[in-house]
């Protein structure tokens, strides 16, 4: 009797660490239903997309990663996901090769649309809810890279930032529960995992909907402090949170924790409370600098990054500068630079006083030279101190890089017993490719229980 090789399926992420984490329980679901899984580039049964809308060229990315799977295998079906899925699933629908297109529901059940699913000639099929139906949780964590996991604690916003559509992609605010949020971190830990970065859309609105309703049963500070006490995890890092939602017991609480590392990554958009009100912001830039400085009081050596967006209509020069010379004032670590782009169903694409695309594109050059210097700033005062380092999997023509716990990215000659182990070093000099080198070891790899 012939034995049926099983089915394959290959994944591709764009984005956030939020759809990463997504992107591994999706997977897991098709491996647990025993698929195999395999290179993006490889020859594969199904080939999974999951995209993002944040960027101005989600379509571009969407069709070049399609024809990446329909070069790997003509015949392969390819389903999109993610943001852009939801957002426009008629467009993606249409693009040549694409075969499936599903929404922020139906993503997590995506065994339920495969087994009758062909390679299409015409427009690929579209299976997406209202987004008002997207009002309950699915946990996820990613497990890809050996040093770090992505746990999902919180989904959508209920923010109206002016400019965004990722209420219209994922939804209203809800989370994960507490119980369920400390499972998975077990999980990762008995993984042999050192490090999880917490994620999501809005996560300092941790809490909102934990039980399927509006209400905060629990709160971010109550989530950390729950993860604190978890065995196993050596490391947990907060991804991006909104500064009005970090407070100070939140920060103080990373200060003494001996799990907590020192690095927070704030959004802060613009330098200018004028453009900050026109964005429907929910603070200005006294409260942001309040929370910068107590940061610094309590941890003057953590990595503080941050995200800024240039273009926006009605940012004169006057208050591009205004921004510029706010960022260059704070004592912060790095900058994401987005230039704005024009969004539909969204108030700013109507807004008076558009900046022309080639002045957005010299502002963000601008911010990313400062960013540049802001980094090698903090580098610079990092540099002697001995600090432990957490060394990750690739193998980059003999070198190997890892982080401290405040973040600095740290560089040695490959070596396959340091992989996925904490070493503690002395930090030596800059290097041309923005790393620091690794002065001296202290022999053992720090083993905590």
């Amino acid at each position: 009797m012939e034995t049926l090789l099983p089915k394959t399926a290959a994944f591709h992420t764009l984005g956030c660490k939020l759809n990463f984490a997504e992107t591994s329980t999706i997977a897991r679901q098709l491996t647990d239903a025993g698929y195999e899984k395999v290179s993006f580039d490889d020859r594969a049964d199904i080939y999974v997309i999951n995209t993002c809308s944040v960027t101005d060229n989600a379509d571009r990315e969407c069709k070049l990663h399609v024809k990446r799977a329909m070069k790997a295998n003509p015949d392969g079906l390819v389903v999109i996901i993610g943001c852009y899925a939801q957002l426009k699933p008629g467009e993606i629908s249409a693009i040549e090769g694409v075969d499936l297109v599903l929404g922020a529901k139906e993503k997590f059940n995506i065994l339920n649309y495969l087994d009758d699913l062909r390679k299409s000639s015409t427009n690929g099929q579209i299976h997406s809810c209202e987004i008002a139906e997207t009002d309950f949780f699915i946990g996820s964590y990613s497990i890809g890279d050996r040093t770090r996991a992505f746990l999902k604690v919180q989904d959508g916003c209920d923010y109206k930032c002016t400019y965004c559509t990722i209420p219209l992609a994922r939804g209203i605010s809800r989370s994960d529960t507490i119980d369920n949020v400390v499972n998975n971190a077990k999980e990762i830990a008995a993984k042999g995992i050192k490090e999880i970065v917490l994620t999501g859309v809005n996560i300092g609105d941790y809490g909102k909907g934990e039980f399927g309703n509006k209400k905060h049963e629990h709160t971010f500070l109550d989530l950390i402090s729950e993860l604190d006490e978890v065995a196993g995890i050596e490391r947990i890092r907060i991804s991006s949170i909104e500064p009005n939602l970090l407070k100070d017991e939140s920060i103080e609480l990373v200060a003494q924790s001996s799990r907590f590392v020192p690095h927070f990554h704030i959004p802060l958009q613009s330098g200018s409370d004028e453009i900050l009100k026109k964005m429907k912001r929910r603070y200005l830039t006294g409260l942001y600098s309040d929370r910068i400085a107590k940061i610094r009081e309590v941890m003057p050596d953590a990595c503080i990054g941050v995200d800024v967006i240039v273009g926006f209509p009605g940012e004169t020069e006057e208050k591009f500068l205004e921004t510029y010379n706010y960022l260059n004032s704070l004592p912060i670590s790095y900058l994401h630079v987005f230039t704005y782009s024009e969004r539909e169903n969204t108030e700013a694409a109507d807004m008076e006083g558009v900046v022309s695309i080639a002045e957005r594109k010299k502002r963000n050059k601008m911010l990313r030279i400062l960013s540049e210097k802001k980094k090698m700033e903090f580098y610079r005062t990092q540099t002697g101190k001995t600090l432990p380092v957490l060394w990750e999997h690739e193998n980059r023509n003999g070198k190997m890089y890892g982080f401290t716990e405040n973040y600095v990215r740290v560089q040695k000659p490959f070596d396959q017993n340091s992989v996925n182990q904490i070493e503690l070093l002395t930090l030596g000099e800059i290097l041309e490719d923005g790393s620091v080198s690794a002065k001296a070891s202290f022999n053992a790899f720090l083993a905590k229980v």
